[in-house]
């Protein structure tokens, strides 16, 4: 694995699972991996379960650990290229690249959506500049349009969940929220669950269509009652319109979460990246109840990272 910034980049998914589940039985089985290798993880946005999860499997390998959060501790950062600093940023991030190169042998970066320009989110203006510039393997820790980490935990999870003898139907399902929310999630969870064996369905309103680029011929479905009937797997997640970039198309009807709605399907297990606003996406009943796989979801964040961080380090060594 040279990078890792899509299911794109991952060689044989099953593969990676099953190396995920080994890890989780044994965490510090490859604990001299990365014995003389340092990753830096460089945050621009807030995060709890990706940096504490990616700290950890790091840390499990034997690594060691540089963690910057950008957008407090380093320099105002300029991300223009041919941009005349004259202003008030201080570094360009092609200097701090630079910088990171000389420092670590693999480089992570958490950077969101800036849900301003359609353009510079979906050409993945930050991401973008360490691809380009970094000399050692670059790890997303979510973008401006995946999730990739947070979407191996699911895969994960459903595959720890799923013991029938049928094709699980996932219903990946919008849920109301109070300010705009940028499409990572619910496209890289789209675009992973097409490679697992499973039906998936969309649910999600009318205005609320995410990129076709990530859903491709995945069936959408504007009503949420018919979307989640016979339901194995419900994925809950916000995001704002894609087609009216960031903007929030009024919704009729109430697309919150509740054991009502569980009713009709087949007794569902329920997933949510976190955080969740309760009683907004979904009600304290499902997020408590027994239905909720959550907090389990929570902690193969771990797993998901190491697994990939141990496939990185193999990349390193070859």
């Amino acid at each position: 694995m040279k990078k890792f910034t899509s299911v794109s980049d991952v060689e044989n998914l099953q593969e990676i699972i099953k190396k995920a589940l080994q890890i989780k039985a044994d965490p510090l089985t490859e604990t001299g991996k990365g014995k003389g290798k340092t990753i830096g993880l460089v945050f621009l946005n807030s995060s709890l379960r990706t940096r504490l999860s990616s700290q950890i499997a790091a840390q499990n390998l034997g690594l060691n650990v540089l963690t910057l959060n950008a957008a407090q501790e380093a320099w105002n950062l300029e991300f223009a290229d041919g941009a005349v600093m004259n202003g008030d940023t201080v570094e360009h991030i092609k200097d701090a690249i630079e910088v990171l190169n000389q420092y670590c042998d693999i480089i992570a970066v958490r950077c969101f959506a800036g849900m301003k320009s359609k353009e510079d989110d979906v050409n993945e203006s930050i991401l973008s500049q360490f691809e380009k510039h970094a000399k050692v393997p670059v790890i997303s820790l979510e973008s401006a349009t995946r999730h990739p980490l947070q979407s191996l935990a699911d895969c994960i999870t459903i595959t720890e969940n799923w013991k029938k003898d049928h094709k699980p139907k996932v219903v990946l399902t919008w849920a109301p929220h109070i300010k705009p929310i940028a499409h990572a999630v619910g496209n890289s969870f789209a675009e992973w669950m097409q490679e697992m064996d499973v039906e998936l369905v969309i649910a999600n309103p009318e205005g609320y269509d995410l990129d076709k680029k990530f859903t491709k011929d995945v069936k959408v479905i504007h009503d949420q009652d018919e979307a989640l009937k016979d339901a194995d797997f419900i994925y809950v997640k916000n995001w704002s319109s894609f087609d009216d970039y960031a903007a929030m198309p009024e919704v009729k009807g109430d697309w919150m979460l509740t054991n009502e709605k569980l009713a009709g399907t087949n007794d569902a297990k329920v997933m949510h990246c976190l955080p969740v606003r309760r009683n907004v996406e979904l009600s304290d009943e499902v997020m408590d109840g027994h239905n909720s796989i959550i907090y389990q979801q929570a902690k193969n964040r771990i797993f998901s990272a190491q697994a990939v961080f141990s496939g990185i380090l193999d990349e390193l060594k070859a």
